[in-house]
């Protein structure tokens, strides 16, 4: 028997990063629980086939929204046309995430502000618009940060992408303490290495993945599906009394000395 206190019956999810890996598992997730979902991602093409697998599925609806979130400009107007298709947001998940891997003493303030624009700077602007949003309609709401290993802790070659995902981090909470009074709760997933496309170089060096699976307890890459059960309670009644909070979906990992 489903429970009711994870039904997402008559919400409405907004998704970037969407058109495939964790974007699209979370997506399908809360599509799968009831919600109505808002797709963003930069290729028209992976939200199209993402919108038909979700509908087909699970009988909601999906709205598209070819973007790219770089374009940190224009953010807060897409979020008002995603309103008026979709006649409101009530779940926020910021999923669109970018880097690049490059030795600190080299790395240039054009790669370096790419990526903060992509895995920062866009998700305050998607927040602040989403808080807006709530306020306005005199709603509760909830926002989901997908954060990261690099939340706990760094690695070489990664400086713009550890400090964005830090940024994120502190930000949740952040906004977590501001936004309790709108009734508005704010909580990161930090996943651990997850098998996706854009991880397939990693997993493909034979020396990489072996160092990952060293560093994983569960003793596998995680999948994107993994991800879908903490977003669903932090989404629903489940989490509605979890805020400023992050989970480390990660096989282990930082539990490992």
């Amino acid at each position: 028997m489903e429970s009711p206190l994870f039904d997402l019956t008559g919400k409405t999810a907004l998704v970037t990063g969407a058109g495939r890996g964790i974007g699209l598992a979370i997506a399908r997730g809360l599509a799968g629980q009831g919600a109505d979902v808002a797709l963003i991602a930069r290729t028209k093409g992976q939200l199209e086939a993402a919108k038909r697998q979700i509908e087909a599925e699970s009988g909601r609806r999906a709205w598209i929204f070819p973007f790219d979130l770089g374009d940190v400009g224009h953010v807060q107007r897409l979020f008002g046309e995603i309103v008026g298709a979709t006649g409101g947001v009530d779940i926020l998940v910021n999923c669109a995430g970018t880097t690049v891997r490059e030795p600190t003493e080299d790395a240039s303030l054009e790669s370096f502000n790419r990526v903060m624009d992509v895995n920062l700077t866009e998700v305050l602007l998607l927040c602040q618009a989403f808080c807006k949003h709530r306020k306005q309609v005199g709603k509760p709401g909830r926002i989901i940060n997908i954060g990261s290993l690099a939340c706990h802790a760094a690695r070489p070659t990664i400086a713009a992408y550890a400090c964005s995902k830090m940024g994120v981090l502190g930000l949740t909470k952040m906004l977590a303490v501001e936004w309790a009074k709108y009734g508005i709760n704010v909580n990161a997933i930090g996943p651990g290495y997850i098998a996706t496309d854009l991880t397939a170089p990693l997993q493909a060096d034979a020396d990489f993945s072996r160092w990952v699976l060293s560093k994983t307890p569960l003793n596998r890459w995680g999948r994107p599906e993994d991800l879908v059960g903490t977003a669903v309670l932090f989404a629903s009644r489940a989490g509605d009394f979890i805020t400023g909070q992050i989970f480390y979906v990660d096989g282990g990992w930082t539990a490992l000395i």
